[in-house]
Parts: structure tokens; sequence; C-alpha cells
């Protein structure tokens, strides 16, 4: 079990866990995970940190479809900062716990501001990482906002 897993365990949210081998090789892990487990790239989202200026935390996550860019003049102004650039990647897994490409925006070691993608509203459930590679976790998003404490916001480049 991951702290993924184990925070929805906790929390009484109804999940699915899919599990999937992962390919070292693989150059990008959302697109891996849709190929892998057969599912519409469209209900699987990536989790990304990014480096906040002029906010009360110095780092928040973004969760949003592996077939989109991160915008970050939207994730900015999602969360009031002045400024976000994308968190160098072993300052996010020194703060999340996790590794690059199995951050889960889940049971993170620090809670930290999330924001999610507001096209995940209209979606019955979604995946992201359960919180190691080859290992989503399915859920509804009113959950995963739950469990993160998350927004929701446009926060996709055009």
């Amino acid at each position: 079990m991951t702290p993924a897993i184990n925070c929805a365990k906790k929390a009484g949210v109804t999940f699915n866990v899919h599990e999937y081998h992962h390919d070292p090789a693989a150059e990008s892990f959302g697109e891996e995970a849709a190929e892998a487990l057969g599912l519409d790239p469209a209900l699987v989202f990536k989790t990304l940190l990014v480096s906040l200026t002029g906010h009360k935390s110095p780092l928040a996550v973004a969760v949003l479809p592996v077939t989109h860019m991160l915008s970050l003049k939207n994730i900015a102004k999602a969360l009031g900062a002045k400024k976000a650039e994308m968190a160098d990647p072993k300052v996010a897994e020194r703060s999340t716990g996790y590794i690059v490409g199995g951050i889960s925006p889940i049971g993170q070691k620090k809670a930290l501001p999330t924001v999610i993608d507001s096209s995940a509203e209209a979606l019955l459930s979604l995946n992201v990482s359960a919180g190691r590679r080859g290992l989503e976790i399915e859920l509804a998003p009113a959950d995963l906002a739950k469990l993160t404490r998350a927004t929701f916001a446009p926060i996709i480049s055009d």
C-alpha cells in the first residue's frame, strides 16, 4: 500500500486501484498509464509541482489531464501568486515523499495548495498516480478534491 491508497481508505472514499508494468523507457508517465490500462487519456491526470513567487506557500500542486500542458500563468492566477514555475524534481520528491513519475496528489508528506483543472468537474471519475510508477488510483473528482483540499480552476494551456 502507498500513502495515497491508505489516505483514500482512511477517508472512506470509493476508489479503484489499477496496476500495470511500468516501462523505464517510457517518455510520458501519464500517457504510458493510459495506454497500458486501456484508458481514455482524457481520464488520466498528471500531478505536477510548481514553485511559487508571492504566495505564502513556496510550492503548490497542479492536477491536469495528461493530454494537456500546464499554464504557469493560470496556476499562479488560480492561487493568487505573482508567478509560478516548474519545481525542481528533487524538491518535488523531498516535499511529497514520492518519486517523479509516481507523485500522487494524495497522501503527500506535506499538505500543499492544490488545484485540479476544471475539466475534471464534468467527469464521473479520473485516474491519478497512486504513489508509484505503474500504479493508478481511480476516484471521483469531488473525492480527489476532498482528499487534497483542492480547488478547481482552468489551469491548462490553450
